[in-house]
């Protein structure tokens, strides 16, 4: 059996650096015993962050870096001070009884043993990860002996002497507005809220967060307060501090529950001062497995076929914030595979995924979405996503693309599956063009659902009975939100999928050749099995995931009646 390779061997082989400076740093490593791998980064031979995945491997555990992680308060309360110091490691989060420990050499078995002990606590099991020692250290002095709740910390601001106006991107974990961002922008993440919303009001600062795509009003803070959150939410996402008459873009990333959470930050100047609006991108959330979507299973075994057409173009429409790239990263992400080349254009690329080539547009410098797909399709693409298509060019582009062989991915925004047609007639796309080559139609909303903990049961009034088609002698029951303390009083926790799927058949092709109008499209998309959004609407209903008035919100109901 080989042995197994020494971590400066790795690091040669994987040409991280040469032989001459690994009997360097053994040379170093005789005459003074240090690790390895410090040495190795002492010498300017090789980033921390090198050595640390390189030794995580070696060892057979994750690593990580806690620069960017803010450890769970939680956490923190079960490890002293004193012990974290004594032994050299770091609480960085606990979930399902499962505390995750920074640690600079994982496989210590005694210190574990005495870890264990010290938690007084034989449910939780301890899970080690690899983190550079001067991180843990660093960690240990910048987290221990602060207040680190949101209510402590606004007590602290409120009764304390911090220049709110003097935050700077080196600063210490010591100043309290620091750890108010980090700790608002954390528990957001925890609520599984899509995007935060900073609001200055003349007297007060509004936060806000989109939870299930509702906005839910979180916090009012003290107008006090927003110069400090300014300063530190521009330090964080790269914006220029003396600017506040103009929009800025930004983005920033912070480390939760050892997940990587990427924000992407928009300021817009107000009548009360500057607007910020912090969308997170989880990239574990962000790419959900197909079955996973919440789709029903007339809407999955429609979709699963039309993925099964090599050649053409799948449109998925829907306004803002209906899911629709979420939708097409699952499709890519069923289909990535290391026989194909997938390859996208996007603007900007929310979560990247391993194999797939993404690019992002810039029109700024002439790579708008029509030059791009010229340029994607030179590099030998088997499979193509567009991510929004705005004008004729990009949409013959993209159709053309699609007529070469290729299997293309386009979002664009309509109201319904059928309204994607006369949409595209509307911006110079010919009938002959659409004919044959587009492999279907997928219109989308999401919809909130109710609590399982506490959803109630009613019996529907007639005019539910009617939409429903529901006979007045069945005992049917729906259910209501109420609210607890599961889905924070809502009564809602979770969205589903409520899909259209339009698959166009040889008869649909031969109809739009000939000139149908829309209606006749439709009509024959009927007969063939379609069911329009509001139907499936309706069957969440009847099934008891979501209500009524939940699906009235998102979908028109009107043509049932």
């Amino acid at each position: 059996m080989q042995a197994p390779m020494r971590l400066g061997e790795r690091l040669v082989n994987e040409g991280y650096i040469t032989p001459d400076q690994l009997s360097i740093a053994l040379t170093e490593h005789k005459r003074n015993g240090h690790k390895l791998g410090e040495i190795l980064v002492s010498l300017g031979f090789v980033k921390v962050e090198v050595v640390r995945e390189a030794v995580g491997s070696f060892v057979g555990y994750a690593s990580m870096s806690l620069k960017e992680v803010v450890p769970d308060p939680i956490s923190l309360s079960l490890i002293s001070e004193t012990f974290a110091h004594n032994y050299q490691l770091m609480p960085i989060s606990i979930k399902d009884n499962v505390l995750k420990v920074a640690m600079s050499n994982p496989g210590d078995i005694l210190v574990l043993d005495k870890l264990r002990r010290h938690l007084q606590n034989p449910n939780i099991q301890v899970q080690p990860v690899l983190v550079v020692e001067a991180e843990i250290q660093n960690a240990i002095d910048n987290y221990y002996g602060y207040e680190l709740s949101i209510e402590g910390i606004l007590k602290e601001l409120e009764t304390g002497q911090a220049d709110l106006t003097s935050i700077s991107a080196n600063n210490e974990y010591s100043q309290p507005m620091v750890r108010l961002v980090d700790n608002l922008l954390t528990d957001a993440v925890k609520r599984n809220a899509s995007d935060i919303h900073f609001e200055p009001e003349e007297d007060y600062i509004r936060i806000r967060y989109r939870i299930d795509g509702v906005l839910q009003e979180i916090r009012l803070l003290h107008k006090m307060f927003w110069s400090g959150l300014v300063v530190r939410l521009k330090v964080m996402s790269e914006l220029d501090l003396t600017e506040q008459r103009i929009p800025q873009d930004g983005r920033m990333t912070l480390i939760v529950h050892g997940r990587r959470i990427d924000f992407r930050v928009s300021s817009l100047p107000g009548t009360h001062g500057e607007n910020f609006v912090l969308r997170i991108l989880d990239r574990e959330k962000g790419i959900v497995p197909l079955d996973e979507l919440g789709l029903d299973k007339d809407s999955y075994d429609e979709l699963k076929i039309m993925m099964g057409r090599p050649t053409g173009i799948l449109l998925v429409t829907g306004p803002t914030g209906s899911g629709k790239t979420t939708t097409l990263y699952s499709i890519l992400n069923e289909l990535n595979d290391i026989g194909v080349n997938i390859m996208t254009l996007e603007d900007p690329v929310e979560y990247p995924m391993s194999l797939i080539r993404q690019t992002p547009v810039n029109e700024e410098i002439g790579m708008g979405f029509a030059a791009g797909i010229k340029a994607l399709l030179r590099q030998d693409p088997d499979i193509i996503l567009i991510g929004e298509i705005r004008d004729a060019e990009t949409a013959e582009m993209s159709i053309r693309a699609a007529m070469t062989g290729h299997q293309v991915f386009a979002t664009l925004h309509t109201n319904s599956a059928i309204g994607a047609i006369p949409r595209l007639l509307d911006i110079g796309v010919s009938r002959s063009i659409m004919s044959g080559n587009v492999i279907g139609i997928v219109a989308q909303r999401l919809a909130r659902k109710l609590c399982k903990h506490c959803k109630e049961p009613y019996i529907p009034e007639e005019f539910e009975k009617q939409l429903l088609s529901i006979s007045e002698k069945d005992n049917f029951q729906l259910y209501k939100a109420k609210g607890c303390d599961k889905c924070n009083g809502v009564g809602y926790k979770g969205r589903l999928a409520v899909l259209e799927t339009l698959r166009f058949t040889t008869e649909m092709d031969e109809l739009l050749l000939e000139g149908a109008s829309q209606h006749a499209l439709l009509d024959k998309a009927i007969e063939n099995g379609f069911s329009t959004m509001a139907q499936s609407g309706i069957r969440w209903v009847r099934k008891g995931e979501t209500t009524l008035e939940e699906i009235s919100r998102v979908v028109n109901l009107t043509e049932l009646l």
